[in-house]
């Protein structure tokens, strides 16, 4: 068994394990996630997309799974979304119509995380897996909770232009979608 690699704060780094190579140029299935703010979206719909999917979000009383840490990539869902609210505005700038968080979280955990971190974009419940399943994206399993592995998809007019995968670190990931939303041919 390969020794894992750590990085910063000797987080235990995530590999790429070829499992979102089928996703570049994929069309979103037309399904309903429950949104943050009361709305259902339809990824399927829309113009520029992006959807940073993340594990989970542990309560303001803390609360991460045991051995948390040492699941490669586990660690950073509030930093990566703090990061993503700090970019936003750039986020717009570069023709980002939409930006939504996901987990398999619900929506009713979901929404306290959303108010505690003021984020300005909608959180997407996948509780049911029936994205997750769709597109085949990358889970694992902890403590009986059924989580994505972190990545990021953008999205343009239903198809998926390019994914981020794996994501680390966390809070790196707005700045690099920034990055590549700014260099790409429209």
């Amino acid at each position: 068994m390969a020794e894992k690699e750590f990085g910063p704060g000797h987080l235990a780094m995530p590999e790429d394990d070829g499992k979102v190579v089928h996703l570049s140029g994929l069309q979103i299935p037309s399904i309903g996630l429950t949104a943050t703010d009361g709305s259902t979206v339809d990824l399927s719909e829309g113009g520029l997309t992006v959807v940073y999917a993340y594990p989970r979000t542990s309560p303001a009383i803390g609360g991460a799974p045991e051995g948390w840490d040492a699941i490669p990539g586990a660690r950073g869902c509030t930093s990566q979304s703090c990061t993503f609210r700090y970019h936003f505005a750039e986020m717009k700038g570069v023709g980002v119509e939409r930006l939504f968080g996901l987990s398999t979280q619900s929506t009713d955990y979901q929404k306290e995380a959303a108010e505690r971190l003021h984020l300005p974009f909608p959180l997407l419940a996948d509780s049911s897996l029936a994205l997750c399943r769709a597109l085949e994206l990358p889970l694992f399993e902890v403590e009986g909770m059924t989580l994505i592995k972190r990545l990021t998809l953008i999205i343009d007019n239903g198809r998926i232009e390019h994914v981020f995968y794996p994501v680390f670190p966390p809070e790196r990931n707005a700045t690099d979608v920034i990055a590549w939303l700014s260099s790409r041919k429209t």
